[in-house]
């Protein structure tokens, strides 16, 4: 029997962070093996755990999966987070894809030189509001239903509400004039898988600080 999955990365937020959100909303139970130096990094790359040399990594199912999409889809397809057919899945992944383009930018807005942030937060700010929630927005006013597709849990809902919460930590007021995200981010938010993750103490992690970001310097340059 496989055990629980092994998540490879440091002990940062960065591409692994959707990886954690969703293995959490299917009560999935996973380890974190953080790392620490370059040697760290070194040593899987020199054993073939690292196809492309370059991390996240997670060990699932007896495989060594790297690419943040190609594990994050293994696991919605796995505890049935990816739709019921091909129509649906294509709307998930579209729906994904689109906040994986902004996620990536709020997720190393920490790792940014100082001189570059003000004009990254107003990026950031501008899109959220009004390129990427009003299209969410607007899906879910189209149909009336309490998620993004086929009216039950995906993966798409899961990335969406981690989005909103770290586009929040930059921009308080983004959700304001949004209220089926909020209401959506509500109704995940209380699901009780996601609410224990959401609990202090979890294997959540927090907005990357100045440590963080040094640690991150320290294996990968």
């Amino acid at each position: 029997m496989p055990g629980k999955p092994v998540l490879h990365y440091f002990n940062g937020r960065g591409r692994m962070e959707p990886v954690r959100w969703l293995l959490a909303a299917a009560g999935v139970e996973f380890e974190e093996k953080f790392l620490k130096t370059r040697d760290d990094l070194a040593r899987l790359r020199n054993d073939g755990s690292l196809m492309f040399q370059q991390v996240p990594m997670a060990e699932v199912d007896g495989m060594k999966l790297v690419q943040t999409k190609a594990i994050l889809n293994y696991i919605a397809s796995k505890y049935n987070l990816y739709g019921k057919d091909i129509k649906e899945r294509a709307l998930i992944d579209m729906y994904s894809e689109g906040v994986a383009d902004l996620e990536l930018m709020v997720l190393y807005f920490p790792h940014m030189p100082p001189g570059e942030k003000d004009a990254a937060l107003a990026t950031i700010k501008d899109k959220a509001r009004n390129r990427y929630f009003p299209a969410y927005e607007k899906v879910l006013k189209s149909h009336e239903q309490d998620y993004l597709v086929g009216n039950r849990l995906s993966r798409a809902d899961v990335s969406l509400v981690e989005l909103l919460y770290h586009v929040e930590e930059l921009d308080p007021s983004a959700l304001a004039n949004f209220p089926l995200l909020e209401a959506l981010r509500t109704r995940v938010s209380n699901l009780p898988t996601v609410k224990k993750f959401l609990q202090p103490g979890s294997q959540r992690k927090p907005f990357d600080d100045a440590k963080c970001v040094e640690s991150t310097k320290t294996i990968f340059s």
